[in-house]
């Protein structure tokens, strides 16, 4: 059993990656983090598993001062990126691996969105439109976060094109302020909306279909209300083995790589704050960025 006690961080991520060539396990020992004088916390040990494409196992004690560390390498395999899905509309359907995935139960996730929504007031909405609902965990939270009496009084409008991810959102919400529509999120100025005064869309702007850029600004300027607001959601993650590993994918490289994502990000930033908005950016695994109307 390798002793990692009084190494250093660099000969430890040496040593494991040729390790992780070799065995789908890898275990060594390395100074309790609880101890008072330990230069390592736990948080450690799971950003290094995490960059190696690993999940961490609970942690072993072997004395006072040691504890065993074992890192399992994930199935890379196994991502709902990787599914090749005849129906394209189905791609994030009941029966994909996407769909399992529940961002709420991820605090970098979780707490970004929910401060987007305090950022927006969202208790004082009057209707919100979700690009790219799939089963309505954007709507969830926002059910948990203000009074149902609040809740009940906003119009909802969730659009997809998946069906069954839309079927399975309605049996969600059967209220009759939230309401759901199969539709090429393309076509949405087909729909004939009523404007909304906030526009929510979690990893749905940047699929290969949509133009992005002028697709943003028709939004802007054809589904917003004069004083509504945006709530973008730019994923800077990949889900493998159902972890949440950081970092955005772009082709032909073999690590994260952002270019593409702060290019989307900053020119979003930048076209809202021309048309008087107030532009914040936060997040980590999801890229939030909250825009709410300057008031003259």
């Amino acid at each position: 059993m390798k002793n990692f006690s009084n190494n250093s961080l660099l000969n430890i991520s040496n040593w494991l990656e040729k390790e992780l060539q070799k065995a789908s396990i890898v275990q060594f020992i390395v100074e309790n983090p609880d101890l008072n004088n330990s230069k390592r916390g736990y948080k450690t040990w799971v950003n290094l598993a995490e960059l190696y494409f690993c999940k961490i196992l609970t942690p072993e004690k072997i004395s006072e001062e040691k504890i065993l560390l074992s890192f399992i390498k994930l199935n890379k395999d196994s991502s709902f990126h990787l599914d090749n899905i005849e129906n394209k509309e189905e791609k994030y359907g009941v029966e994909s691996k996407f769909f399992n995935i529940d961002k709420n139960e991820e605090p970098t996730f979780l707490l970004a969105y929910k401060r987007a929504l305090e950022a927006v007031k969202i208790e004082t909405r009057q209707q919100v439109l979700n690009l790219g609902i799939n089963k309505a965990d954007e709507f969830d939270i926002i059910k948990k976060i203000i009074p149902n009496v609040i809740f009940n009084t906003i119009k909802f409008i969730g659009i997809d094109h998946s069906q069954s991810a839309l079927k399975f959102a309605k049996k969600r919400f059967p209220t009759p302020n939230v309401e759901f529509i199969k539709s090429d999120i393309n076509k949405i100025f087909e729909l004939n909306l009523e404007k909304s005064d906030l526009i929510i869309s979690i990893g749905t702007l940047q699929s290969p279909s949509i133009n992005y850029k002028p697709f943003l600004m028709s939004l802007v300027q054809d589904q917003l209300t004069k004083n509504g607001a945006f709530i973008l959601g730019f994923p800077n993650s990949r889900w493998v083995d159902n972890e949440l590993i950081y970092g955005a994918k772009a082709p032909n490289y073999p690590y994260s790589e952002m270019s593409l994502l702060f290019n989307d990000v900053i020119f979003a930033k930048k076209y809202l704050q021309q048309k008087k908005f107030r532009v914040t950016i936060t997040g980590r695994e999801y890229i939030f960025l909250t825009a709410t109307k300057i008031k003259n």
